[in-house]
């Protein structure tokens, strides 16, 4: 039984995650490390040294996702932690990695203070989480969860034409399919919040409970291109008239639904696009993401309301659902852990959601699964200005090694 509290190195995962920023570090202090990229495989290379100095297993799978082993005292399924070393382009320093390098720091600290974990401990590093070299995002995690086809995946490919099994070969991370993630006693995923809801609270942990669903349309409004000079307004048919009719509806009537909820008209595509001709169509696109479903099928009546309002314009109007996705619930017993890891702490937190997706939702399809926010300073991410401070990150990581020593204690 687990009762002598421990803590991490502050000092030593600031320096780890600042050398993991040193490949692909941008001149503004951000990173780009794309996935399967040279930066990316120097990254893995630093990651699979580090876990064979602590004497780990290294495994790496087919779909290159990279798992280190920490040896426990009863042979069971592991405790796995871990998210991604992948970025966008121009990315930040933190996102995905903090939660690599936070499992990292966490089997420092147990070897150092001699503890064997209960059950093995597991840090995995998911191959293309981000997407932004090779569609779609959480790919590998995807795959295995049964979410994608590993065929289909493999012939994805980059801007160059270089398809994703190729790029996998070409660093020397194309592994066996036998050590594949199949299960696990639990799965944490520590991650910025990505967000600013933290940061405005004055709190320091966010316990994830779910990743929200959402859904994604694409209406298109077909009017009648004539002269901008020359048509009178009473005989135009106008698409970006009636588009922009739409969406000031859209945006009255999806905001009196929940306060929670969020919508985004992200693409607008209008043709021709010329200052002097009326436009004869407009497409663009609106998502909407709430945890509650019956709120998203309130917006979807919403979404298919609009395509019957009356045109002044006399426009047509096609609404498209092009996907959707459930929410994704966390286990309650990981989650109940982790408040009680931050209770004992004595870190401010909260219950609260994910808006963005991760690898979790994928793997809490089969194994019991939870996240950890730690707070992003003004909610910005996905960019060179993404910080967190270093002192939340050494939090976030206390609270992972805390829930792990008393998991199964």
């Amino acid at each position: 039984m687990y009762k002598q509290k421990i803590a991490v190195n502050g000092k030593r995962l600031k320096e780890t995650l600042e050398h993991f920023a040193d490949f692909g570090r941008t001149k503004n202090n951000g990173v780009t490390r794309l996935s399967l990229s040279e930066e990316d495989r120097l990254a893995r290379d630093y990651f699979r040294s580090c876990c064979e100095e602590l004497n780990m297993t290294v495994q790496i799978d087919d779909m290159g996702n990279m798992y280190a082993t920490l040896e426990g005292i009863e042979n069971k399924p592991p405790i796995v932690v871990g998210s991604h070393m992948d970025t966008v382009k121009k990315g930040g320093r933190f996102d995905g990695i903090l939660g690599v390098a936070a499992g990292l720091e966490v089997a420092r600290t147990l070897v150092e203070n001699n503890i064997k974990p209960q059950v093995p401990l597991t840090i995995v590093n998911f191959t293309n989480e981000e997407g932004a070299r090779f569609e779609p995002s959480m790919m590998s995690s995807g795959v295995l969860s049964g979410k994608f086809e590993k065929a289909v995946m493999m012939k994805k490919t980059d801007t160059e034409g270089m398809t994703f099994e190729e790029a996998l070969h070409s660093i020397g991370y194309a592994g066996d399919r036998k050590y594949r993630l199949t299960e696990a006693t639990a799965f944490l995923e520590l991650h910025i919040e990505q967000g600013p809801i933290l940061e405005r609270e004055s709190l320091t942990i966010g316990v994830v409970e779910c990743v929200v669903g959402m859904v994604c349309y694409e209406i298109e409004v077909t009017g009648e291109s004539n002269h901008a000079g020359t048509t009178p307004m009473n005989m135009r048919k106008d698409a970006l008239f009636t588009a922009n009719d739409l969406i000031a509806n859209a945006r009255k009537k999806l905001s009196s639904l929940d306060k929670e909820l969020v919508f985004t008209i992200g693409r607008m595509n209008i043709t021709p696009n010329i200052h002097t001709v009326i436009p004869d169509k407009v497409v663009f696109s609106l998502e909407a993401r709430h945890k509650d479903p019956t709120v998203i099928k309130q917006v979807e009546a919403i979404i298919r309301d609009l395509t019957q309002l009356p045109s002044e314009q006399d426009c047509t109007v096609k609404a498209e659902k092009l996907w959707g996705r459930d929410t994704v619930w966390f286990d309650e017993s990981i989650c109940h852990a982790l408040e009680q890891s931050a209770r004992s702490l004595v870190y401010p937190f909260k219950r609260m959601v994910s808006g963005a997706g991760h690898d979790a939702q994928f793997i809490a399809s089969y194994i019991p699964s939870a996240m950890i926010f730690v707070p992003s300073i003004k909610g910005k991410s996905h960019s060179e200005d993404e910080l967190t401070t270093w002192e939340d990150c050494e939090k976030g990581v206390n609270v992972l090694l805390e829930t792990i020593l008393t998991l199964k204690s």
